[in-house]
């Protein structure tokens, strides 16, 4: 007999190669793995993770899931856990649930944020610092061509092994921070690798006048990575939610 649990957790992926465990490389999924192996003595444990955040991209909330082959005092595996765990991992909570929940296929919206800074500043290490004049305005009204169900093969990194390129984007806008500081938040039901790094690129496009809606219509049209603009640099990119049906799920950290 197996019990699931679902962790609720933050990290900083600055010093990690992703989420996703890989050859030769360090990930926050391995480092999380191998704790929770020493906490069953030494037996093998996968984790699931709600998605696959690329090199250096941060989560100030993410969830995971994995399957114990006894019951376990949630606390304490969250205060050991984070005894274990570098610092630029935090557990929020544990929580027993339905062997129905999947952190991956269950999640029903994501939503990212990439933070951006037009002042030079020693404290923000993970946002992106761009020069003063952007239009925010430009940038938003054009954003509004990206909503709705539609095929993101312009901003997806190529080769990968989904199925389909389709996402439903609910929501994208620039928010205002301070006077020289701001975010892109974007919801979708999913997004593609590397999507919303290539989205922000483009729309930084928009902002510098060398790209007007009628071409960022075209890019969204061609379906070719290749039509898009740069990627932005990983560090200013967050995942911040991770929305589930209730019946499956409750929200407890973050």
């Amino acid at each position: 007999m197996t019990f699931r649990y679902a962790l609720e957790l933050a990290y900083r992926g600055t010093n990690y190669h992703g989420w996703q465990v890989q050859p030769n490389a360090s990930s926050v999924q391995e480092e999380i793995e191998r704790r929770l192996s020493q906490l069953m003595g030494n037996k093998p444990v996968s984790v699931v993770g709600c998605g696959r955040t690329d090199t250096g991209v941060h989560a100030s909330y993410y969830v995971l899931h994995f399957d114990a082959d006894r019951e376990l005092d949630t606390n304490q595996l969250v205060y050991k856990l984070n005894k274990m765990l570098p610092d630029d991992i935090a557990i929020f909570s544990a929580q027993k649930v339905s062997d129905e929940f999947h952190a991956r296929f269950s999640a029903s919206l994501r939503t990212y944020h990439y933070f951006i800074h037009q002042q030079k500043n020693a404290f923000l290490q993970d946002s992106y610092h761009l020069g003063p004049t952007i239009d925010f305005d430009a940038m938003n009204q054009a954003a509004q061509l990206l909503l709705g169900k539609q095929d993101f093969t312009s901003f997806s990194k190529l080769h990968t092994d989904v199925k389909t390129n389709i996402c439903t984007v609910s929501q994208v806008k620039w928010n205002q921070v301070s006077e020289t500081s701001w975010y892109l938040e974007i919801s979708a039901d999913r997004f593609l690798r590397n999507m919303v790094r290539a989205v922000v690129g483009t729309l930084l496009e928009v902002g510098y006048g060398n790209l007007d809606k009628a071409g960022l219509s075209q890019i969204i049209a061609s379906k070719d990575r290749g039509e898009a603009k740069l990627s932005v640099p990983a560090k200013g990119l967050f995942l911040v939610d991770i929305r589930y049906p209730e019946e499956l799920f409750v929200k407890i950290g973050g």
